[in-house]
């Protein structure tokens, strides 16, 4: 008999794993063998068990019951510590840090040796730093405090820890969610490298083109269950969809018909010197106008200001055909505007109230009238709300930063349907959520156009403004550069618009 070589031997095996929260089974039974030398990818909707899975592996999270081997070896992960001295590392989408440190000291928390008197080897420590640095071929001052650093140059400073601590299982949750393309290839490029070097790699992703570029084999999850562990080159994108969402590939994105009626937001000459200028616009009953452009045009800033967050210098703003001014958004509530913010974790939850007071925030006058909350009120509200999209919890008290990010999406959405809104503005709304989560929203927003509120739609993906709007508005440089049709909109437009110097610009009578 032949004995099995140890690099034969999986990393890890888990077996059985399963984890409840508030008794609600969230990973039922997850069999799994992660190899050496490789680079896993992790799929599956918002809520599907991967991120939960990722985080017993690290230890943020203790299994209800199964087991985990590392090494061959059974080992019980009873928190980060102890997942960090067998090797195993978790880089959060948002690293963690101790901003008024150093790189260097950020470098060497939890490693330090020696009891309360002892010396800090100052220059030691400055100079493992540098050298952890260079071995990622990245230029960062170790000297420096993390504040100030870029998402980027953090994640960067978590890897280089993972190094430093000798990680041979290294898990990236969303870790490209905040980056630039460069930053992008930069993160993958060492990934390659630490992959080559024989350590081993989780990644946790909605972009499948990200997946496909960089790993080497994927498992699909679905509500709590594993559903495939393929080599990714086995899989095509419709196969992945399928085992994602359970159900065959369709055209998932698509307009609905609807009946197009009165200008509901007419938007004249607004201007805020230095962000954008001369912005006109209109938006119809029933009609969906995509609004275009590269990041930093100034798209977010005109919905910021029309809904009075940030209100214009000048220009003026109809609601209905009535001139208005909104110089705050609880006027812009009052005449029937909402708002769902591009970055739903600093300006769209309270991340530690329940998901009932967060879907009921924008309506106290409906569960507090007179200044005292009726409880029954609100609940039955957030209820009802909670069923209508079909929003994903274990109890309306839980703290909506416990839910997945498409679930705390929903939960935004609903707060602003319960103000009954004649216009809504949706800033990014599908961004870092899974492609399942992303179709219900478009049929969400498909049925609030054809039930005759007007929609102002800002994305960044184009396939959805192509798909879903009727007309799509380009804006460059804080300048509005197309008005396109749906017939006149592609690709090619609206990146011909959006480009700032393009040679020729197309007409943007609104």
């Amino acid at each position: 008999m032949t004995d099995t070589s140890t690099s034969d031997r999986p990393l890890l095996a888990a077996r059985g794993i399963s984890k409840s929260f508030a008794g609600v089974e969230v990973l039922r039974d997850v069999d799994l063998d992660l190899r050496r030398g490789e680079i896993h990818a992790l799929l599956g909707e918002n809520g599907a068990g991967k991120s939960t899975f990722a985080k017993i592996v690290a230890g943020v999270h203790r299994p209800t019951r199964g087991t985990l081997t590392l090494n061959g070896m059974p080992v019980e992960v009873t928190s980060p510590i102890v997942a960090q001295s067998l090797g195993i590392t978790l880089i959060h989408q948002e690293p963690i840090s101790f901003p008024d440190l150093s790189v260097a000291e950020n470098l060497v928390l939890g490693r330090a040796d020696g009891g309360w008197l002892a010396r800090v080897p100052w220059a030691e420590m400055t100079r493992d730093a540098r050298r952890l640095m260079d071995l990622l071929g990245v230029r960062i001052d170790v000297t420096r405090p993390m504040r100030g650093l870029s998402i980027a140059d953090q994640q960067m400073v978590e890897i280089a820890r993972a190094l430093a601590s000798d990680s041979r299982l290294i898990i990236m949750d969303e870790p490209t969610a905040p980056l630039t393309p460069k930053e992008v290839e930069t993160l993958f490029a060492i990934a390659r490298r630490l992959r080559d070097e024989g350590r081993t790699i989780i990644f946790i992703s909605h972009r499948l083109e990200e997946v496909r570029a960089l790993c080497d084999r994927v498992t699909i999850f679905r509500d709590g269950n594993k559903i495939a562990t393929e080599d990714i080159g086995t899989l095509t994108d419709a196969d992945i969809i399928r085992l994602m969402i359970g159900r065959p590939l369709r055209e998932y994105m698509h307009k609905q018909g609807t009946t197009i009626g009165d200008v509901a937001l007419e938007v004249e000459n607004l201007t805020l010197p230095g962000v954008f200028s001369d912005i006109s616009l209109t938006v119809r009953k029933g009609e969906m106008v995509g609004l275009g452009g590269l990041v930093g045009a100034g798209r977010t800033d005109v919905a910021r200001a029309i809904f009075g967050v940030a209100p214009a210098a000048s220009g003026t703003i109809k609601v209905n055909g009535k001139p208005v001014t909104i110089a705050s958004p609880d006027a812009a509530i009052a005449l029937g505007l909402a708002f769902v913010p591009e970055d739903r974790a600093v300006a769209g939850i309270f991340r530690t109230l329940p998901v009932e007071q967060n879907i009921t925030a924008a309506v106290p006058g409906k569960i507090a009238p007179g200044g005292f909350i009726r409880g029954a009120v609100e609940k039955a509200l957030a209820s009802d709300s909670v069923n209508k999209l079909r929003i994903r919890l274990a109890s309306l008290r839980q703290p909506i930063g416990e839910l997945s990010g498409g679930n705390q999406q929903k939960a935004i959405l609903a707060r602003w349907l319960l103000t009954d809104p004649t216009v809504l503005i949706l800033d990014e709304p599908t961004r870092g959520i899974d492609i399942g989560v992303k179709a219900e929203f478009y049929d969400m927003i498909g049925e609030l156009a054809a039930s005759g509120r007007a929609i102002l739609l800002i994305s960044s993906e184009l396939p959805e403004l192509l798909a879903l709007c009727d007309r799509v508005l380009v804006m460059s440089e804080g300048r509005l550069t197309a008005n396109l049709s749906r017939a006149e909109a592609t690709q090619e437009s609206i990146m011909h618009a959006a480009v700032p110097g393009a040679a020729s610009r197309q007409g943007v009578a609104a």
